[in-house]
């Protein structure tokens, strides 16, 4: 019988021992707690299709799927659980029903696969467990999911996790998604180059967005922009002390939560010259005002599908003419680069439209050392000494989404109807670079937007939050009052 690697314990050596009488007691004398009126979640409908989808690319192959387990963040102190992007594309389960462990099973059938989830469901009142159990216990961790009540919400049946190993025993040709869960990768056998292929084809699957998708992504901008609202009124609080970028972060954290599940990735509020830091994520700065503040942030919401947003805001709602020069030709890039998005366009011509812009622009102001037709040639590239990420990036359950997909199907490929993707240029002028004059150096500005793209070319998702110059002004103006 295959082994099972040790799961972390679910008590502790500080727990205080409970005696037989104690647990006895314990058992006896609840009232019945089962929830009435299960509905199917609206994500079953659509759940299933993709099921059916990845499984007709696999047909007498047991796939697996595991959602991942807890990841210890110091020593009995556990990160908060967030299921694999796979597991929640396949299954639909929403993060606060979403149980560690828990494994999506589609088992080759005549008709194609019957999908089967393995979890651990909750804890009954007459066992240990419910009192004992730090990690699934009730009086631990809170209510969860009965068998039942899972099955009734999500529309698969299922089964307990204690029979995986069972499941297992039978060891037809089985596929998984590996390095999420050890008991799954010990469980099965490893086929190395057809679970990459796997891999790459859920990510492919995921491109293209289904209509709930789009819904939720929506969802998650939208909450994301009264984030934005937040962090702006937070400003004057960020300003009357010590490293007030950490005000601002607390501000969108608090809407997150509120509003979401949680961030969609670690917020970056970078004041000053930090902006010039692309990934800044200390948040330990001051904020003053006559400086700029890049805010970076994204409501991950309950599906766990997340927005992805940035603006470049004067802290004291207005720009200097040598801030509005830089924000505004980052602001006519990012609308070049929005209107490259179409169906059939090939996936770099945003980034492309939006360098032209750029090139042009730095060349005006003459910092480039050649031509800008000259620097945007493949070999040379002067430009992006300003600006070095790529203009964008797909975007749903994770913000970087299907980043396993080919590269023909990905960065080489074309631009089709429902694909979610960024649109995001920067310049960033690092504070000791010669090449600008004073007045400009630690400018940092990045624009990002969240685009579908449609039948007939784009729709802005998060339009609503303002981005040109002037309505950036009088946003922080009417919410400062």
């Amino acid at each position: 019988m295959t082994k099972i690697p040790h799961r972390a314990p679910a008590t502790q050596g500080h727990d205080i021992p409970k005696g037989e009488a104690l647990a006895e007691f314990m058992a006896k004398n609840w009232a019945d707690s089962a929830l009435d009126n299960v509905k199917a979640a609206e994500v079953v409908k659509y759940a299933a299709v993709r099921r059916s989808k990845i499984g007709a690319l696999y047909p007498g192959v047991r796939l697996v799927f595991p959602a991942g387990t807890f990841k210890v963040r110091s020593n009995d102190t556990d990160y908060k659980f967030r299921a694999h992007s796979a597991f929640a594309y396949l299954t639909g389960i929403v993060a606060s029903d979403c149980v560690p462990d828990s494994v999506l099973v589609l088992e080759p059938s005549r008709k194609g696969h019957d999908a089967y989830l393995y979890i651990h469901p909750r804890s009954p009142r007459n066992t240990s467990e419910f009192h004992s159990d730090r990690r699934h216990g009730e009086f631990w961790v809170g209510r969860r999911l009965s068998a039942e009540e899972t099955e009734g919400r999500y529309g698969i049946t299922v089964r307990h996790i204690d029979t995986l190993q069972e499941l297992a025993q039978n060891q037809i040709g089985t596929l998984a998604i590996r390095g999420v869960d050890p008991v799954v990768d010990s469980l099965f056998e490893k086929h190395k180059k057809r679970e990459a292929r796997l891999t790459e084809e859920i990510a492919e699957l995921r491109l293209i967005k289904d209509k709930y998708e789009i819904a939720e992504l929506q969802k998650a901008i939208d909450i994301t922009a009264r984030g934005f609202n937040d962090m702006i009124r937070a400003f004057p609080a960020a300003a009357s002390g010590k490293r007030g970028e950490r005000i601002v972060e607390a501000a969108f954290y608090g809407r997150a939560r509120l509003e979401g599940n949680e961030l969609g990735y670690d917020t970056i509020a970078a004041a000053g010259a930090h902006a010039c830091v692309l990934h800044w994520i200390k948040n330990d700065g001051d904020v003053r005002p006559g400086e700029l503040i890049l805010i970076d942030a994204g409501v991950e919401v309950e599906s766990m599908y997340t927005a992805d947003i940035t603006r470049t805001i004067p802290i004291n709602g207005k720009f200097s003419p040598e801030q509005l020069k830089i924000y505004t030709l980052v602001y006519e890039a990012q609308r070049a680069g929005i209107e490259a998005v179409k169906p059939g366009a090939h996936w770099n011509a945003f980034h492309f439209a939006a360098m032209e812009v750029i090139a042009k622009g730095l060349e005006k102001i003459g910092v480039l050392p050649v031509s800008a037709q000259e620097s945007l040639a493949p070999d040379a590239g002067f430009h992006r000494r300003w600006t070095v990420h790529s203009t964008g990036h797909m975007l749903g359950l994770d913000v970087h989404d299907c980043a396993q997909a080919r590269r023909e199907s990905y960065y080489d490929g074309e631009l089709k109807e429902g694909m979610v993707l960024t649109v995001e240029p920067g310049i960033y002028i690092q504070p000791d670079d010669l090449m600008f004059p004073p007045e400009y150096r630690g400018i940092g500005v990045r624009i990002e937007d969240d685009v579908l793209v449609t039948k007939s070319g784009s729709k802005v998702l998060s339009k609503a939050i303002p981005s040109h110059p002037h309505e950036v002004e009088v946003w922080v103006e009417n919410l400062l009052r």
